[in-house]
């Protein structure tokens, strides 16, 4: 995520390490792991992974706490993270959907505020009805290609609030389209090509999209 933490990646703070013990239980029954220096649990799944991504921001006697629920589907970021400009060494854990839960519940500024040892627990188990009532839920519906080429490709002209980057949506909504044969391929290939220009891609973004759709229309994919 673009937004990380001011410490850098591999810093785990005292905060944090409460805030992971505290919910360490709770995903583990549930199959994840936690990964400290990606500040995240993560859990493994037959297309990818579902994660759960914690950014603190810290303030003299505050933090503010964003949690942000995401998954990865393989095969989409494979052949996405070829044509997309992230570094290398961040190809790997690039996530195809990420939301935080403030933006889920269409209240994009919300942060958990904590001030106390109360504060904390309260969020943890606040943290913990999100997932277990929606969270988890979302994961789990748009783990598989075809619910992603649903989510990306049925209205390609409107944003994707589960998406960070609109140019990227395309990216992927083209590869979703193509991996499933969506009978409006090429119609697809025509809406989001208009929509990367339109959401401010680079020369660079645009030529890479151009050179993933040669790619999408000449070669088989099986």
């Amino acid at each position: 995520m673009s937004h990380d933490l001011d410490q850098g990646p591999m810093i785990t703070t005292p905060f944090e390490t409460e805030l992971y013990e505290k919910l360490s239980v709770f995903f583990a029954e549930r199959g994840f792991e936690l990964l400290p220096d990606r500040k995240q649990f993560r859990k493994s799944t037959g297309t990818g992974f579902h994660n759960v991504i914690f950014s603190a921001s810290y303030r003299t006697n505050e933090v503010w706490l964003e949690v942000s629920i995401g998954l990865r589907h393989q095969e989409i970021e494979f052949l996405a993270q070829q044509f997309l400009d992230n570094a290398e060494e961040f190809r790997d854990d690039a996530n195809t959907l990420v939301v935080s839960v403030g933006k889920f519940n269409d209240d994009k500024y919300f942060k958990y505020r904590i001030q106390s040892p109360e504060d904390l627990d309260d969020a943890c188990e606040q943290i913990k009805e999100f997932l277990l009532q929606q969270g988890f839920g979302f994961m789990a519906r748009y783990e598989t290609l075809s619910s992603l080429n649903q989510l990306f490709n049925t209205e390609p002209t409107k944003p994707c609030k589960f998406v960070y980057n609109q140019v990227h949506r395309s990216f992927k909504g083209v590869i979703a389209a193509r991996f499933v044969n969506n009978e409006r391929f090429l119609r697809l290939i025509d809406l989001h090509r208009v929509q990367v220009a339109k959401n401010g891609a680079s020369v660079d973004e645009q030529q890479s999209f151009e050179r993933l759709l040669s790619f999408l229309l000449y070669h088989s994919l099986n």
